[in-house]
């Protein structure tokens, strides 16, 4: 879930700011965000996975990068995939590790943890990327592109328009802050493409007043020869 809140106001905040806001925030927001009687048919994320289900085989290796507490996509993935979930928000973590045991899970920001090359069939980041600072969005979908192995396919909701704020009471708890920051959607798309990974489309998802983009690349499989 995006911005969708009347207090959202813009601000300015460096990297490690905006990254405290929203580690402390999911910490705090946990369970206003997403309860652990969460349904697997909550909004599109079924209709999401099944999206991969249908194009990678069965056991592969998957990375959903800002997992949350599981619920409902990291579950929906594990029914089918071997998977590893990532997040940096501590209770989030606990959280996963005991409503989806089938998954693994690490407590780490994305963005300093590293894999070797062509360790993931898949990656999956649902409103998560739309939380990081900007300017760690292509050196991020750089390092994805590195995990993936080739014909890997990257799903994922990016920012549709550019925009980049905070809210002092996201869900309407009082002190719950939350951020995010995002471009549009074209800049986003040239960043994956200058990442290595080819747009095979993308599809508005829209939310309140606005709404995000819903993005899947995939890299390039060997070249035959």
């Amino acid at each position: 879930m995006e911005h969708i809140e009347d207090d959202r106001r813009s601000t300015e905040l460096t990297a490690q700011e905006q990254k405290d806001v929203v580690r402390e925030g999911y910490d705090k927001l946990s369970y206003d965000y997403r309860s652990d009687a969460t349904p697997d048919d909550y909004e599109n994320y079924q209709t999401w996975v099944q999206l991969l289900v249908e194009q990678l085989p069965n056991g592969g290796a998957a990375l959903d990068i800002g997992c949350g507490c599981g619920l409902p996509a990291t579950k929906l993935l594990a029914e089918h995939f071997d998977v590893t979930g990532v997040d940096f928000s501590e209770v989030q973590i606990e959280r996963a590790k005991g409503l989806v045991p089938a998954a693994r899970f690490l407590c780490s920001d994305i963005c300093e943890l590293t894999f070797p090359p062509e360790s993931f069939d898949a990656v999956v980041s649902f409103y998560a990327i739309i939380h990081m600072p900007l300017s760690e969005h292509p050196s991020l979908f750089a390092s994805i592109a590195r995990w993936l192995r080739p014909a890997g396919i990257l799903l994922a909701t990016i920012g549709f328009n550019e925009w980049t704020g905070i809210d002092d009471a996201y869900l309407n708890v009082t002190g719950g802050k939350m951020a995010w920051s995002h471009a549009d959607e074209a800049t986003n798309v040239r960043w994956l493409q200058e990442a290595g990974l080819h747009v095979h489309w993308t599809r508005f998802v829209p939310e309140g007043d606005s709404g995000h983009t819903l993005v899947l690349a995939r890299k390039a499989a060997v070249s035959e020869g």
